[in-house]
């Protein structure tokens, strides 16, 4: 009976691990399907994500995503709460305004479907005729 409770405690503890450590999706950034965007480099992406580039409108996901975190660590070399403080500084000058964030993937396929200059990034396996993938994050 003590060893079963033990099995039992030791399974809970390797749940709450496995639920501690997020999965890595793969994420792709994406354009409208009649967008006619083509590929793009990380650092073309990094530009207008850091709004260093206006020559496409972007569309982030929520602040509290850990997709949005994954993005930007991958894409841009840059911790999410970074990338906050350059666009801050960006608004608060005047060059710029804050990117369109939406609730979650669907929500950034629907308004970058909707916008030929939008620029978003999703999670692959969310991915529809909708979108065009310009650029793959592993």
């Amino acid at each position: 009976m003590k060893f079963a409770h033990f099995k039992l405690k030791a399974l809970g503890a390797a749940l709450a691990l496995a639920a501690a450590v997020p999965a890595h999706a793969e994420l792709v950034v994406v354009v409208g399907a009649k967008s006619p965007a083509g590929t793009m480099s990380n650092e073309q992406v990094a530009q207008v994500f850091l709004g260093k580039s206006s020559a496409m409108t972007p569309v982030d996901q929520p602040e509290s995503a850990p997709v949005r975190a994954e993005f930007y660590k991958k894409v841009a070399g840059k911790e999410a709460a970074q990338a906050k403080a350059l666009w801050s500084k960006l608004v608060f000058t005047g060059k710029a305004s804050l990117p369109k964030e939406m609730a979650g993937n669907a929500e950034v396929k629907k308004a970058v479907a909707a916008d030929p200059k939008a620029i978003g990034y999703i999670e692959k396996s969310a991915m529809d005729d909708t979108v065009k993938a310009v650029l793959s994050v592993p």
